[in-house]
């Protein structure tokens, strides 16, 4: 563990840190199947699931491999195929997705996040840094950060250095000068480490560390990083 006195910023991780995405993820797309029912019903009638819908989705990750920074580029393009593909009018993706990218954003946050929110930002800067496409404009998050670095505005993901050095300029620091935290053991711990970032690991689910470089902190909750940093 390197001295915790160095750390003058903190980025954080936002899904699966600061709330659960699968939920989440699965309410977005109950809602934009319903949509399509009224809407496209040619396309629900094609993909009669919510799970169905998604299946286009991650085809799309392989087939796109441009898009990968940009999980709602993603989205919005297997909306499209889905509808063309069914007879529906393709120019529906754009509505389609914007239902669904509302109800993204519609998170459930872990009950110790905003109290570490609180406790953190009143003592380091904090950045955002995820390959999501979470909005803390639209969470009601922003006030707890300086910067929001994120995979589809900058074009580079998690693990890429660059998109930690990024978060790292955006605080004002030095990457050194960082402690990361995030629950992704290769795209967040790893990322961190490689990019000369302390790391904390976020592990909720009392996992075994496989690796053999290990993170600065491992965490059963944000409690614990609080506590740590007291």
């Amino acid at each position: 563990m390197r001295n915790l006195q160095t750390i003058r910023a903190i980025s954080l991780d936002l899904d699966d840190t600061l709330w659960p995405i699968w939920p989440t993820i699965e309410r977005a797309e109950k809602v934009l199947h319903e949509w399509l029912v009224v809407n496209a019903p040619m396309t629900a009638e094609r993909y009669p699931t919510p799970q169905t819908l998604r299946q286009i989705r991650n085809a799309m990750e392989l087939q796109r491999p441009d898009l990968a920074h940009d999980l709602a580029a993603l989205r919005r393009e297997s909306i499209r195929v889905a509808l063309s593909s069914s007879g529906d009018d393709p120019e529906l993706a754009e509505p389609a997705f914007e239902l669904f990218f509302a109800e993204r954003q519609n998170v459930t946050l872990f009950p110790d996040a905003l109290p570490a929110l609180e406790f953190l930002a009143a003592r380091y800067p904090l950045v955002s840094l995820t390959n999501g496409n979470a909005e803390l404009g639209r969470i009601g998050l922003e006030p707890f950060f300086v910067a929001s670095v994120a995979a589809t505005k900058i074009g580079l993901s998690k693990p890429d250095p660059r998109i930690f050095h990024a978060a790292a300029d955006a605080a004002g620091v030095q990457s050194h000068e960082v402690l990361h935290v995030g629950d992704d053991m290769l795209l967040d711990v790893l990322g961190a480490l490689k990019s000369g970032m302390q790391a904390a690991w976020l592990n909720r689910t009392q996992a075994t560390w496989p690796h053999d470089e290990r993170p600065d902190l491992e965490l059963s909750s944000l409690g614990d990083l609080c506590d740590a940093l007291r």
